[in-house]
């Protein structure tokens, strides 16, 4: 599978860096750095054992949009707007659910501080089951 310098990303490619994504300790890595290039470097080396031929800068611009769309949707999704969809929308969401988010909580002396907090990860029941 060759890929040149702005192609696009094919279902494949996209498949195989989402198993890459998925790993916990990729997941670790991406969500404590700040200056994470060595792990798209690592990330760019596992696909090309995968037959994927990208480099680091692709990953993580292609990283920064599947997160970018899927909370784009999760939003529109959470605001009553199911008509908004993505293709990998399941998979990211495997994937992204129990990211800790990052939030501002008001400490005693009234300056903040920034938390984590969990996201609801309780999944949503069908109640016509």
């Amino acid at each position: 599978m060759e890929s040149g310098a702005g192609k696009h990303w094919t279902e494949e490619e996209v498949k195989a860096l989402l198993s890459i994504w998925s790993e916990k300790t990729i997941r670790k890595q991406l969500h404590g750095t700040l200056r994470n290039k060595g792990i798209f470097i690592y990330i760019a080396k596992r696909l090309q054992e995968l037959g994927v031929c990208r480099d680091w800068k692709q990953c993580r611009a292609k990283y920064k949009n599947l997160k970018y769309e899927y909370r784009t949707v999760k939003y529109a999704h959470n605001s009553g707007d199911v008509t908004k969809t993505m293709k990998f929308f399941h998979d990211l969401d495997a994937i992204l659910r129990y990211e800790p988010v990052t939030q501002l909580a008001a400490e005693e002396n009234g300056r903040c501080s920034a938390t984590e907090m969990q996201l609801n990860t309780s999944p949503t029941t069908d109640s016509t089951q």
